[in-house]
């Protein structure tokens, strides 16, 4: 009889496919072990459809982001051990691959898993099925006695030997009525090989990269084609276009596997800049519909100082290839770094308003900068005063997404809020009505004038034509 394995994923405001869970479920020996994945956003009663499923469970695994679905996973984790005390609870994800000794102070929770959990989580698992210990199982931190054991790194697996994911684990077609189109989450590499100061990836992959071959990729879509009918495919991968030579095959796999498919994928603006006309040419031909450019900053002081390793240059080099290539672009930025100054911000709203101006296909979202644990930012943060939070109850509280640092005044989030939401009256497509109101949004752009906001006023009382 097979062992059941139950994985959790926490509620959050987005609907992205669990890759996560699928992937360490996939990996499973599936002729001892039976992956049960249950998605606390699709549940009315998470703890209640979780604990009917853990009576004979082998392991609860859970996987955890920083942030809000930390609160979650907890209050499930709680419910599991209250109700089965012996259960061993598995966290991984981000936030346990960067803390993993400190989640264990939670007392339902008994192991965390470190960076990439594939191969990892399988040992736990058939551990835990021989009655065996963890000790010595790479990847993994756990609860041994009154002491925590770090078990060290695991080396990174070429992904062309973990399983393909098993989608038969979810209900794909829920996905794609909360995300209101057939789109597939897919991702075809793990890792990042940039050293980005502001990002955890470092810290977590130390810079190292694998990625699936190219034929695999194009067998597995199209099959996945074949058995869901999506009709666009959301690369997943922090960062697509790594490989120039990869892409391009990937992209010749879609074609001559005929998949009638658009996709998007993430590319950064130096991997644009050296990418040859005719690679772009083909994956605008096999369905590339949009490609996400993170850029950060329009400071080139600021860009060096984060570690960006790319230039304004390549920021617009991107956005002319790709406007001249008919592909849609989404520029992120960050503001409010630590003693961030004004003529940085001003540079940033200046290259906003630039590219914005050059299509309305191409979207610039901006986000503040806030010290994501692991970054060296962050950590220059720490030894100058900034306390990061030290308990699960204080990360759960940690937004960083939709906050700001203590670093940004009130007059410089008031400017940042307002040109939100003016370069989006201004250029975003809108029906006839709102042009007058475009074109003072324009304006307010231009000059930099944003007080008396009284186009929020207008669209507040038009709610069903905003």
């Amino acid at each position: 009889m097979k062992q059941r394995v139950v994985l959790y994923n926490p509620t959050a405001d987005f609907h992205t496919m669990p890759l996560a869970l699928l992937a360490i479920g996939s990996h499973l020996d599936r002729q001892r072990f039976e992956p049960i994945i249950i998605d606390g956003r699709l549940e009315r009663d998470p703890i209640g459809r979780v604990l009917q499923e853990v009576g004979e469970a082998l392991c609860f695994g859970v996987t955890v982001l920083s942030g809000q679905p930390i609160r979650d996973a907890v209050r499930v984790s709680r419910a599991v051990k209250a109700r089965h005390p012996e259960l061993p609870v598995v966290w991984g994800g981000w936030h346990p691959s960067m803390f993993g000794k400190d989640c264990l102070e939670e007392p339902s929770i008994d192991v965390t898993v470190q960076a990439q959990g594939e191969v990892t989580f399988s040992e736990i698992v058939d551990r835990l099925a021989g009655k065996n210990t963890l000790d010595g199982c790479a990847g993994c931190t756990y609860r041994g006695g009154d002491s925590v054991v770090d078990n060290g790194a695991r080396p990174l697996a070429d992904v062309n030997t973990l399983e393909p994911h098993d989608y038969s684990l979810i209900d794909v077609q829920r996905y794609y009525a909360l995300k209101g189109k057939r789109q597939l989450d897919y991702i075809t590499s793990q890792g990042c090989r940039f050293r980005c100061a502001f990002c955890a990836d470092p810290f977590v992959y130390q810079r190292r990269w694998v990625g699936l071959e190219p034929a695999r990729v194009g067998a597995e879509i199209a099959e996945l084609w074949q058995r869901y009918g999506f009709q666009d495919v959301n690369f997943q991968d922090e960062t697509f276009f790594t490989s120039t030579p990869r892409v391009v095959a990937i992209a010749e796999e879609f074609l001559g596997r005929k998949v009638p498919i658009t996709w998007a994928a993430t590319m950064r603006a130096d991997q644009c800049s050296r990418l040859p006309d005719d690679a772009l040419a083909i994956c605008k031909r096999s369905g590339l519909r949009r490609v996400l450019v993170g850029v950060e900053s329009g400071s080139p002081d600021m860009l060096k100082r984060i570690r960006k390793d790319v230039t304004i240059e390549q920021v617009l080099e991107t956005a002319e290839r790709c406007l001249k290539a008919g592909i849609r672009v989404r520029f992120p930025f960050i503001v409010g770094f630590p003693d961030e100054d004004e003529e940085s911000v001003s540079a940033t709203l200046a290259l906003i308003k630039h590219l914005r101006t050059m299509s309305a296909d191409f979207e610039t979202q901006i986000f503040y900068f806030k010290p994501y644990p692991g970054t060296s930012i962050t950590q220059q943060a720490v030894a100058r005063g900034y306390q990061l939070p030290r308990t699960l109850a204080e990360w759960s509280d940690f937004d960083f997404v939709g906050s700001r640092g203590p670093w940004v005044s009130d007059a410089k989030y008031r400017r940042v809020e307002r040109f939100k939401f003016y370069q989006r009256l201004a250029w975003d497509r809108a029906p006839g009505w709102k042009r007058p109101l475009q074109a003072l949004a324009r304006w307010r752009c231009r000059n930099d004038v944003y007080g008396l906001p009284v186009e929020k006023l207008v669209l507040r009382n038009r709610p069903a034509l905003a």
